[in-house]
């Protein structure tokens, strides 16, 4: 939620819990953001053809030390289906959108995946001082950056072209959102 100058708060109207969560870890934290509708994608003109479509953002995120992250959610849980931790799965569509992203915005500006980890078992992808607790849920925000995601994504499916940094390297590049932001 955000105030007016009359004082009344709005918030995005989201139907996915991992953004909502997110949203309110940034009004929590007092961090400047704007979310972003994502009822219909954008659509940018190419020279020479009528227009392309691109894949929203969630949030433009002004940063300390002058970075504009700007912010693709995507929501987990963790574990996921059993004993499976650290999924980090997105599609080539997100990582190209996210790319033209940070083109349109300038060198300020720097694509984040934050991986929105809801916790539904005992173990956690960050320490419990590092979770945060939204409507009864536990969350993990762990972010990497486009550029790390993008040069060690391998292919999961061809058909439904979906990345993914194995498991060890996405350990090792991820951090905690709050070093970040």
């Amino acid at each position: 939620m955000l105030p007016t100058p009359w004082g009344e708060r709005i918030m995005v109207k989201r139907g996915n819990h991992y953004e909502s969560a997110f949203e309110e870890y940034l009004r929590s934290r007092q961090v400047p953001y704007l979310a972003v509708d994502e009822s219909r994608r954008s659509l940018l003109p190419v020279y020479g053809a009528a227009h392309t479509s691109l894949k929203n953002l969630d949030f433009v995120v002004s940063a300390s030390r002058g970075v504009t992250w700007l912010i693709d959610v995507k929501g987990r849980r963790f574990p996921s289906g059993g004993k499976q931790f650290w999924k980090n799965w997105s599609t080539s569509d997100d990582l190209a959108s996210l790319a033209r992203w940070e083109q349109l915005f300038g060198p300020a500006a720097r694509g984040l995946y934050v991986f929105a980890y809801n916790v539904v078992g005992d173990r956690a992808p960050l320490p419990p001082h590092e979770l945060f607790e939204y409507r009864g849920g536990l969350y993990g925000f762990v972010a990497i950056e486009r550029t790390d995601y993008a040069e060690h994504a391998r292919q999961l499916s061809e058909r439904w072209e979906t990345i993914a940094v194995p498991t060890a390297k996405f350990r090792e590049l991820a951090r905690p959102v709050s070093s970040l932001i």
